[in-house]
C-alpha cells in the first residue's frame, strides 16, 4: 500500500513546475554509482534523522542545501526538504518529531526518485 502512496505523490510532484526541475547530474549519478545505491540510502536516512525528524527542525525551511550531495536534491525534487513541504505534499504533520514508519514512507520517495534518475 505505502508503493502506490509513493508512486501517486510521484506523479503529483512530476507535474509541478518546479518539483520537475530538479535532476541528478552527470557527477551526481557517478557518485550514486561510486558509493553504491545502500550507501546511498543510508545518507538519506542519516540526513533524514538529523535534518527533518525533530519537531522542530534547526533552520527549518532552510537545512536542505539545493546541491553537494544526490540525496539533498532528491529531497527538492520529492518535497521531502523541509517540514513545511512534507506537509503540503505529504500530509506529515509540522511540530512532532517523525515515526518510523514516516522516516521509512520518505526514504522511499527519495531512494524511488533517485533509483529512476539512475535509469535515465
Amino acid at each position: 500500500m505505502q508503493n502506490q502512496r509513493v508512486e501517486r505523490v510521484l506523479e503529483s510532484l512530476y507535474k509541478s513546475n518546479f518539483r520537475s526541475k530538479f535532476s541528478l547530474k552527470e557527477k551526481d549519478k557517478e557518485y550514486v554509482s561510486i558509493k553504491g545505491i545502500n550507501v546511498i540510502e543510508e545518507h538519506a536516512r542519516d540526513f533524514i534523522e538529523k535534518r527533518l525528524a525533530p519537531a522542530e527542525p534547526k533552520n527549518d525551511g532552510k537545512q536542505t542545501p539545493m546541491r553537494g550531495h544526490p540525496v539533498f536534491i532528491a529531497q527538492h525534487a520529492t518535497a521531502c526538504c523541509c517540514r513545511g513541504c512534507l506537509y503540503k505534499w505529504h500530509k506529515i504533520p509540522k511540530n512532532v518529531e517523525l515515526t518510523n514508519e514516516q522516516k521509512d514512507y520518505i526514504i522511499e520517495v527519495i531512494m524511488t526518485w533517485i533509483k529512476r534518475q539512475m535509469e535515465n
